[in-house]
């Protein structure tokens, strides 16, 4: 089993990937959106 100090880097890693998943959908959204109504 990995170290107690390689679980909590780890879940450090993890935790700002799913944040950064979690705002950069919805932008990504957004931009896509203003894309197709700039193309029409």
């Amino acid at each position: 089993m990995a170290p107690a100090n390689d679980i909590k880097a780890a879940k450090a890693t993890y935790e700002g990937f799913v944040n950064m998943v979690k705002w950069s959908t919805p932008a990504i959204f957004v931009i896509v959106f203003l894309v197709i109504l700039a193309i029409q």
